[in-house]
């Protein structure tokens, strides 16, 4: 695989870190600045918003410009936000930087998955996104929780300035292993314009795979953003074991993502068909499973791993379906992740509001991942419809041998 897979990895390791650690520093947050924890939970919400409009936006206006240069200039404005998110005085400054950091998030990922698959043979796309994708699972794994640890221990603002640091060093790998004048490889078509990336997006096909992305990571997010209060409540772990747990998660999503390239490759459509009814599986079984320590230890590593082996096989089969244009129909699809974080957690919240349980979250997250499956299952029906048939009759004939003494010129 090309070492410029590095650079790409350690830019999705740095945002992968910022988007999650708020999470983790919602209190440090809120103490310091004297607002309530829902207050600074919009802090969370603004960097997702940021994610939802800047994707396709950044990715249309830079349509023409080369990829590299874009790509740098996305790591640059990553930068920019996080540093600000240091140096803002007060909460309003702070959220305007977070909306900031969140704009370059999904372009970087869309365009970063043309130039991964661009880099190698068509045999190993979907390993070549999973590795780029390697640094947003490895965030889960090590930088979330370093970067939290460091919060409490000298003040969030030092987070925002490391992750800026993180930035910094992606750029400088972006430029220094990138190719000045990266030539894709065959089977992969240059940058199409303004024009030609909007046609993509009247794609069927395309938003097929963006609703499979919206129903299936809305299935991991409803189940995902109550699993501190099932771990607690159901399962009986301390508050304090949360975070390790939260770990296993990532380990989980790191060995799923990279399974997932692996499949994929062999088989895009049985690799995303077999993560869903994977991740439905996993779901269903959530409640049963939180009923102990080990097995609900066991259950979040599932989740995790479930959840990401149809990462790479999502992303690229959008960038398939819009195989002419992809970068923004690939940055198109991060937007979609998002939506599904909103949407998963949202969900997941009218269960448990309307009584159902703790573990009742697990269960609608279920029932998303079966809606995933569906959709999928729609989007291979119309690719098989929209196959172009060959016709019997040509079969026949080309396979007739000539009379011999057939001349042929």
């Amino acid at each position: 695989m090309p070492l410029a897979l590095l650079a790409l990895a350690i830019g999705a390791f740095g945002i992968g870190t910022t988007e999650f650690v708020m999470m983790g520093l919602l209190p440090d947050v809120a103490d310091d600045l004297h607002i309530s924890i829902p207050s600074a939970g919009h802090l969370v919400s603004a960097y997702a918003l940021g994610v939802v409009i800047g994707a396709p936006l950044l990715a249309a206006l830079t349509a023409r410009l080369s990829r590299r240069h874009v790509l740098i200039g996305l790591m640059a404005l990553f930068v920019a936000g996080n540093a600000l998110s240091a140096l803002a005085p007060g909460y309003d400054s702070l959220l305007a930087a977070r909306f900031l950091s969140g704009l370059p998030h999904g372009a970087f990922f869309g365009v970063g998955a043309v130039v991964a698959t661009g880099m190698v043979p068509p045999e190993r796309k979907a390993r070549s996104v999973s590795l780029m994708f390697l640094g947003l699972t490895v965030a889960n794994v090590a930088g979330v929780p370093v970067a939290t640890l460091m919060g409490q221990h000298l003040g969030w603002r030092a987070t925002f300035l490391a992750v800026s640091t993180i930035g910094v060093a992606a750029i400088a790998s972006l430029a220094l292993l990138l190719p000045r004048h990266h030539t894709p490889s065959a089977g992969h078509a240059p940058a199409a314009g303004l024009r030609g990336e909007l046609a993509a997006l009247r794609s069927l096909p395309v938003w097929l795979a963006l609703l499979t992305t919206v129903a299936g990571f809305g299935a991991l997010f409803a189940a995902y953003s109550y699993v501190t209060p099932m771990l607690m409540d159901s399962a009986g772990y301390a508050e304090s074991s949360v975070t390790l747990l939260l770990a296993l998660f990532g380990v989980g999503a790191t060995a799923g993502n990279l399974l997932g390239g692996r499949l994929a490759d062999h088989s895009l459509r049985r690799t995303l068909f077999g993560g869903l009814s994977s991740l439905a599986a996993v779901l269903v079984l959530f409640p049963l499973l939180m009923r102990s320590e080990w097995s609900a230890a066991l259950a979040v590593t599932l989740l995790g791993m479930a959840a990401f082996v149809t990462g790479s096989p999502l992303q690229l089969m959008v960038m398939e379906k819009a195989s002419a244009a992809p970068s923004l129909a690939s940055s198109a699809n991060q937007a979609a992740f998002n939506l599904a974080n909103a949407g998963g957690a949202w969900i997941g919240g009218l269960s448990l509001a309307a009584g159902f349980g703790t573990t009742s979250p697990a269960l609608a997250g279920a029932g998303l991942a079966v809606l995933g499956l569906g959709v999928a299952a729609v989007a291979a029906a119309v690719d098989h419809r929209r196959a172009p048939a060959t016709h019997p009759a040509r079969v026949i004939a080309s396979h007739v041998p000539e009379p011999a003494g057939t001349l042929h010129r």
